[in-house]
């Protein structure tokens, strides 16, 4: 499964070279030199090693200077080398052998019946041993995207979902799989996916807001995602949305996971039917105007254009990213949303533009193989 490559050290203007050809290229050299504030002998002694490993491509289409021959934009090799991404929940895991753009090329999924952590991390090596048997070049890394508090890409701090705190995940996939593998906050993973690969690629402000087992917030500012020792916490599933709404497991009245999350959407549906429904049937019985249903995604659409504009002000981002695995949420109650986005948002202010991202699950594990490319790419793979 190795790549038969080593790492080296990469320089930090390095890194950010090869940040800026993964989130912008194809980009001439010009721009790159002015977002970096390198000189072009600089820029073509840091671009060089990328080349040559294959990284980087030269761009078919150059781009015409003032003076001399053409100069082609510059890339990334997006075969360059395959990538493996994995998202865990209390459930289940889900993975993707994906290219240097985080393109799936192949997915798995395995049920998690024991939240032990060897018996979790068995179930990871399953879910990569299939992924990879489908690379043909081998895998570079692996990300795993994890709904709790990381530490340096290597420790789950605090994984509410599986019942963990302190579990050195990172290093026990990696003496299974024979591959670096880093770990990072699953909110965090898919904003930066999002950023590099997604919707809002080419954005540099902008915000996340995920919709499924709970509630998530990520923001990028600057061009760069924010993250802060809290991230992880889960602050952004606790937003007070609705003062006569139900109360969230922690006590929180109308809060956004009470409002949004699919465990209290069908709870609250199921008590009023006086039967468990499963979130498809609750989305479907309110697409055909049932009067429970309706009326409890209805409260969940204003919610959620609360939350919105609530972002949108604080913030200051007029982009938003919807997405997780219950953002189907918006097919039957998007008009609501955007209604109540615009009645908490000065009329004058600038249009709040929203896109949604309905991959479900297969994004959560795109925004994990996005953390184990930003890894390949801060670390130079040289020949043995």
């Amino acid at each position: 499964m190795t790549d038969t490559v080593a790492d080296a050290e990469v320089s930090t203007s390095a890194r950010e070279l090869a940040r800026e050809v993964l989130i912008h290229g194809p980009i001439s050299r010009a721009e790159l030199g002015r977002r970096l504030g390198l000189s072009p002998a600089s820029l073509t002694r840091l671009s060089k090693p990328f080349l040559e490993q294959g990284l980087f491509v030269e761009a078919a289409e150059p781009v015409q200077g003032a003076m001399g021959r053409p100069a082609k934009p510059l890339d990334v090799q997006v075969d360059a080398r395959r990538i493996i991404g994995v998202k865990l929940t209390g459930d289940d895991a889900t993975g993707v052998l994906t290219d240097l753009r985080a393109t799936a090329l192949a997915a798995a999924e395995r049920p998690i019946d024991d939240h032990d952590p060897a018996a979790v991390v068995d179930v990871i090596a399953d879910l990569i041993d299939e992924l990879a048997a489908e690379s043909d070049r081998g895998v570079a890394g692996v990300g795993i995207s994890i709904g709790g508090n990381v530490a340096d890409q290597r420790v789950v701090l605090r994984a509410p979902f599986l019942g963990w705190r302190g579990v050195p995940l990172a290093e026990l996939v990696e003496e299974r799989v024979g591959v670096p593998v880093d770990i990072e906050n699953d909110v965090t993973a898919l904003t930066t996916a999002e950023q590099w690969f997604g919707a809002a690629r080419g954005h540099d402000a902008f915000a996340v807001v995920t919709v499924g087992a709970g509630v998530g917030y990520g923001l990028v500012m600057h061009d760069r995602v924010v993250t802060t020792p809290d991230t992880g916490m889960g602050l952004g599933g606790h937003l007070p949305l609705d003062p006569g709404g139900p109360l969230c497991i922690d006590g929180h009245r109308g809060c956004s996971t009470a409002m949004l999350s699919i465990p209290s959407i069908c709870s609250q549906v199921g008590v009023a039917l006086g039967r468990e429904v499963a979130y498809d049937e609750v989305l479907e019985l309110s697409a055909l105007g049932h009067p429970v249903a309706r009326s409890v995604t209805d409260a969940a659409g204003r919610a959620l254009g609360r939350m919105l504009a609530f972002i949108a002000n604080l913030a200051m981002v007029d982009t938003v990213v919807l997405s997780g695995e219950g953002i189907a949420l918006w097919n039957v109650a998007g008009d609501v949303a955007r209604a109540a986005l615009a009645a908490d948002r000065d009329p004058e202010a600038t249009p709040v533009e929203i896109h949604i991202d309905d991959a479900g699950f297969v994004s959560w594990a795109r925004g994990a193989a996005a953390v184990a490319i930003q890894a390949a790419l801060g670390r130079l793979r040289l020949p043995q």
